[in-house]
């Protein structure tokens, strides 16, 4: 891939770790105490910062940027 570095928020990196975890939404939302529609906002803008289509994809590209250690 390409050396761009992308900078998460500390929130950011939490849920991304989630996803990677596989955790549905709802269950993300109540890991972290916040609202669904919380959750949702963070995903759709992770997917935004990491430009992907899809959140397998966005954890594929964190971890070969090593944004997500694996």
């Amino acid at each position: 891939m390409n050396d761009t570095q992308i900078t998460l928020t500390e929130r950011e990196q939490q849920v991304l770790r989630l996803v990677a975890a596989g955790r549905k939404t709802p269950q993300i939302a109540d890991t972290l105490s916040l609202g669904v529609e919380t959750i949702r906002w963070y995903r759709k803008k992770l997917l935004a910062k990491f430009g992907a289509s899809t959140s397998a994809e966005m954890v594929r590209m964190a971890i070969e940027m090593g944004t997500l250690n694996y």
